[in-house]
Parts: C-alpha cells; sequence; structure tokens
C-alpha cells in the first residue's frame, strides 16, 4: 500500500529536512485540497503528523486533523506527541483510524504496552525511527529525533510483538527529506526477521523505481511525502507502479 503523507504547523503543509524545525518548507496550498487529491488518485490511507501537538501537545491541531478525516474520505493515521491515553481518546474521537506512538513507546513501555491491550493493535503504528551504526545496527531516535535512545530496534520490538504489534512504521533518518533513495536493505532485512510484521517504509523515497524496490522485498507500505510534494512523481503513477509489480 502506498500512503501520502501531509505535515502540518499551524494549518499549513510543510516538510522538515531530518526533522529539524529550522530546515522548514512550507507549501502554499490548502491542506485540504492536498488530502482530496490524494483521494482523487486513488489511495486509501493519509500518514498525518501534527507537528504543533509533537511540540506542545496542547496547541494539536485537532479541528483540522478532524476536518481532512471527514472532507478527504481517506483512513487517517496521526502522529506527533502522543503522550497520554487523553491524546488516543480525543484523536479516535475525531475519527482518527490509527495513532502513531514514536517516543512513548521507548520512554513509557508499560504505558504504551497497556494501550496495545485497551485498543488493540490495529489502532496502533509503532514508530521506530532509526539512525545507523557503521555495524549495521540500527539504534532507535526519539524527540523528533533529537535524542539517541541507545536501543536496538530489535529491543524496542520484541517487547510489543508480544501483546501483538503488526503496524511498524520505521524511518531511516538519515535519509528522510533528502530524496536520495529509500534504504531497500533496511527494510529487507526486518521483513525477513520479522514476516508477519505490517512494514511501513519512511524515508528517501525519490522515484518510482524505489517503490518497485521496496514492493519487490515484500514491504507491506510506503510513506510518500517530500517525493509528492514536489512532483517526482504523480501519486496515480505511484499507484499503477505499485499495483503491477
Amino acid at each position: 500500500m502506498l500512503i501520502p503523507a501531509l505535515d502540518l504547523i499551524n494549518g499549513a503543509v510543510v516538510r522538515l529536512y531530518q526533522g529539524d524545525f529550522s530546515q522548514k518548507t512550507e507549501y502554499q496550498f490548502s491542506p485540504v485540497e492536498q488530502a482530496q487529491s490524494y483521494a482523487k488518485a486513488g489511495a486509501k490511507w493519509l500518514h498525518l503528523v501534527d507537528l504543533d501537538g509533537a511540540k506542545d501537545p496542547k496547541q494539536r491541531q485537532t479541528k483540522l486533523l478532524e476536518k481532512l478525516i471527514k472532507e478527504s474520505g481517506m483512513n487517517c493515521q496521526v502522529g506527533g506527541g502522543i503522550r497520554t491515553t487523553e491524546d488516543i481518546d480525543a484523536l479516535l474521537a475525531v475519527g482518527v483510524k490509527r495513532v502513531v506512538i514514536g517516543s512513548t513507546a521507548v520512554s513509557s513501555p508499560e504505558k504504551v504496552l497497556d494501550w496495545f491491550k485497551t485498543y488493540g493493535p490495529e489502532k496502533i503504528v509503532l514508530a521506530l525511527d532509526v539512525n545507523l551504526q557503521p555495524d549495521g545496527q540500527a539504534l532507535v531516535a526519539t524527540h523528533g529525533w533529537q535524542e539517541s535512545s541507545g536501543k536496538a530496534l530489535e529491543d524496542v520490538l520484541d517487547q510489543y510483538l508480544e501483546v501483538g504489534c503488526q503496524h511498524v512504521l520505521c524511518t531511516d533518518i538519515s535519509k528522510d527529506g533528502t530524496l536520495s533513495g529509500s534504504n531497500v536493505e533496511l527494510y529487507q532485512k526486518y521483513k525477513s526477521k520479522y514476516p508477519n510484521v505490517q512494514w511501513q517504509a519512511s524515508g528517501g523515497v525519490s522515484s518510482l523505481d524505489d517503490i518497485k524496490a521496496l514492493k519487490a522485498i515484500n514491504c507491506d507500505s510506503v510513506i510518500l511525502g517530500k517525493s509528492l510534494l514536489t512532483n517526482q512523481f504523480t501519486l496515480e503513477d505511484a499507484l499503477a507502479c505499485w499495483q503491477s509489480e
């Protein structure tokens, strides 16, 4: 599945370079119209990142998220600073289908393990964003990628598999926002190691060849952000490419 993505600050669509708020590009189009264009192209899911909510949960753009869901008609997964049960309940109440949990899954595993039991694994996407080490180890980063947890992806993921974790969004941080090509080997490694997990690949996708390569290694989903916003290819062409492989 191909999942277009929109990052949101103060009602506007933006892109950050490798998670850095000081390296921000703002796009001059309506997030609702952009989401509607993705739905019209044939996408079924939309990945939304509330960067205001990530910085301060009190600033969460809940009304905009609700509007995007209603007016696009798409299934939406939403991330950005989800730290409490109240955060999850508020998002599910406006129609969010899945919440994306990142830093909290690393810093407060007992809490997030309880969320899996309360809401069910279908409602939670584990966001494991990694910095690759020279020895090939994938260390999970937290807090908007500004800090390293010092924990390997496997060490974080294994505890959540015990409560039925199904969906993992994995970003190679070095690739994010770079349009330098996807780290296909990373997803091949983890898809073969954890074949029952639904992997969402994110970071660096720049061409239809990247999409073909990810499909070829049985990656389940691909997040498309900057590549669509900068017209590297159309979503229609990407979907046709994915379906033909």
